[in-house]
């Protein structure tokens, strides 16, 4: 059975790049090039902004789903913390530009979706999904970057799933909803900052709460034996480095794109475009019916930005797992493993579509919107993962718990 040496004990001597880095250099020097020449500046640097992406996700190994499943096993929090954290840097830094509603003299709209039934279902799904497939959005994305295999049947039945959730998507969004609300809209920029600080405050205070009272101290950041440079491109990143990156690169996208970063919309896109190659026409499916979808549906992939910062993602991923001497992609996957992935995977696409969005457009993007959707997905997304939880010894044999394991 093949082994994956760790950042910590990947020889220093080793070359910087080895050919699957200078391949992913290449894709993101080119493809930013390409995609300024053909679509505009803007677009091919969002190309480059996902790449940052990967590499910030992948380095910092910045999981939402092991955070989420160490703290409902293990009672661990510090990953839950740093998402406080990390939500906490982007309510105030987007709060101020949304009120406005502009950013360096450009329009800028949050992400800020009805109060739905179809959000309940989505975010339960989705919840369950994380824990099955063994990532959410992000860290499907750059751990299948990274060389995972496994992630990519993920990736494959994500996709599946998003399309699959088009198909009857107006039949969700018609079920009872309440109309969106913006905290941004409700208190103002600094009234918004302060409840939303004060919510994330109380959530790191439970986690605190949790963790004395089951391990009578707080987990520490694990050490590492790179330092400086080394450890900035080879890492692995502190925890709240990346997700000081992760805001910043999603400000960037609200600069450059009018609105903040999401995922998911993109795999719908692309289960739509190959269900055409093989003869189904999604155009007469109420989804794709609505502008924004028809115009996506009838243009190339990469005049989409999600789709376009989603290749970014891969590719920022690929390099830095080529950096950290990680990238060894194995086929060596169990069957259960792989039914997971395919179960988990169904289940984080459609479960995302009717829910307007996924850990990044939902929960990230969505709270740093100020929508209150953000938070109502959190909660049910968080219920998920707790029965996700429950199941996966039907699927995996874990012998420990690892805070950075997953994405």
């Amino acid at each position: 059975m093949s082994t994956i040496a760790s950042p910590l004990s990947a020889p220093e001597r080793q070359p910087l790049l080895g050919a699957s880095g200078l391949g992913a250099l290449a894709v993101l020097v080119l493809g930013t090039l390409f995609l300024g020449y053909a679509y505009g500046v803007k677009h091919g640097a969002l190309f480059l902004v996902g790449g940052g992406l990967g590499i910030a996700l992948y380095h910092a190994a910045f999981g939402f789903t092991s955070a989420w499943r160490v703290f409902i096993m293990d009672g661990r929090g510090r990953g839950l913390r740093v998402q406080m954290i990390l939500l906490a840097l982007a309510v105030m830094l987007f709060f101020p530009f949304l009120a406005s509603g502009t950013l360096f003299g450009n329009p800028v709209k949050g992400f800020v979706s009805p109060l739905g039934t179809s959000v309940l279902a989505g975010a339960f799904m989705f919840g369950i999904g994380m824990q099955l497939g063994g990532g959410c959005a992000s860290g499907t994305l750059f751990t299948a970057g990274g060389g995972n295999a496994r992630m990519l049947v993920t990736l494959l039945f994500f996709i599946i799933g998003s399309l699959l959730a088009t198909i009857n998507f107006d039949w969700w969004v018609a079920l009872p909803s309440l109309a969106p609300v913006s905290l941004v809209d409700t208190f103002g920029a600094a009234g918004g900052i302060l409840v939303s600080l004060v919510l994330f405050a109380a959530i790191a205070a439970v986690t605190i709460l949790v963790e004395k009272r089951r391990h009578g101290a707080l987990e520490s950041e694990p050490a590492s034996k790179r330092q400086g440079v080394s450890r900035l491109l080879r890492g692995p990143w502190p925890l709240v480095a990346g997700a000081v990156a992760l805001v910043l690169l999603n400000f960037a996208t609200l600069a450059l794109a009018g609105r903040p970063w999401g995922i998911t919309s993109a795999f719908a896109l692309w289960g739509a475009k190959g269900a055409q190659l093989i003869g189904i026409d999604p155009s007469a499916w109420a989804y794709w019916q609505l502008p924004p979808n028809a115009k996506a549906l009838s243009e190339s992939v990469l005049a989409d930005v999600t789709s376009v910062m989603d290749f970014g993602i891969i590719a920022g991923a690929m390099l830095a797992a080529a950096l950290a001497g990680k990238f060894a992609p194995s086929l060596d996957i169990p069957l259960r493993s792989v039914l997971a992935a395919v179960i988990g995977g169904l289940l984080l696409g459609y479960g995302a579509r009717i829910a307007y969005g996924c850990n990044i457009g939902a929960y990230f993007s969505g709270i740093a919107s100020g929508s209150l959707h953000g938070w109502l997905w959190a909660v049910f997304a968080f219920v998920g993962n707790m029965v996700g939880v429950k199941l996966r010894p039907y699927f995996f044999f874990e012998k420990k718990i690892l805070s950075r394991a997953d994405g």
